[in-house]
């Protein structure tokens, strides 16, 4: 033993032991993680012009930082409507999409509509942002793209299988909108206005403004499509 504490001292050595009851702090909350974390660089993340995509690095949650018209999203990795000339109309919107490979159903109170009376379901598995509004779930049948791919029995092939992972407590930004690949899942969220939203294929988390908040500032549109 004495020679030990010698040699330690000689050499300049520490030896470190764990401590049994050392309890890890718990993950920030999800607004604290977008507000706090360091930004990756974007220009990784371009898929396409005015677009930021990215995959958690297990496959299980994919997400873009795009625009909308409407309920027509700008999504490189799905077919849509959104540079229709019909829907030049409508104004473009910065939004945040991501869409899980497994995940949870939707809580009643978090059903925000009744599908049109048709045999659709309201199903979970997509998170929406906009500046001032998170949901969970959409009318739809059959599985998300991301579930078609990476999900029990997905092809593990296609556009979503090209796409760059966000390391795990990075973030992104794009017209004020910020996602972070955390805590095993994603949090994305409008920093400035308190509204975001939490996935993971075990629980999601809607994060609405304080009723007693000053609306936030109008965030900037894109001005590409």
């Amino acid at each position: 033993m004495l020679a030990a504490l010698v040699l330690a001292a000689a050499t300049g050595c520490t030896v470190t032991t764990e401590d049994p009851g050392y309890v890890p702090p718990p993950p920030p909350a999800p607004m604290d993680q977008l507000e706090q974390a360091a930004l990756a660089n974007p220009d990784d993340f371009s898929s396409t012009e005015g677009v930021l995509s990215f995959i958690t690095e297990d496959r299980t949650i994919v997400c873009s930082l795009t625009s909308a018209r409407g309920e027509h999203v700008n999504l490189p990795y799905e077919t849509n409507s959104f540079t229709d000339l019909a829907n030049n109309k409508l104004a473009i919107v910065p939004v945040a999409h991501c869409e899980l490979a497994r995940y949870p159903k939707p809580a009643h109170d978090d059903v925000r509509d009744d599908c049109a009376g048709t045999s659709l379901g309201y199903l979970g598995g997509v998170a929406f942002l906009t500046p001032d509004n998170a949901t969970y779930g959409e009318c739809r049948s059959g599985v998300t793209q991301m579930e078609a791919t990476y999900g029990p029995n997905g092809n593990r092939a296609g556009a979503l299988a090209q796409l760059p992972v966000l390391a795990e407590g990075r973030n992104l930004e794009r017209n004020g909108l910020r996602c972070s690949a955390y805590n095993g899942g994603v949090a994305c969220g409008n920093v400035s206005a308190g509204v975001g939203f939490f996935v993971s294929p075990e629980r999601y988390e809607l994060i609405s403004r304080p009723e007693n908040a000053a609306p936030p500032p109008p965030a900037e549109a894109s001005k590409t499509p």
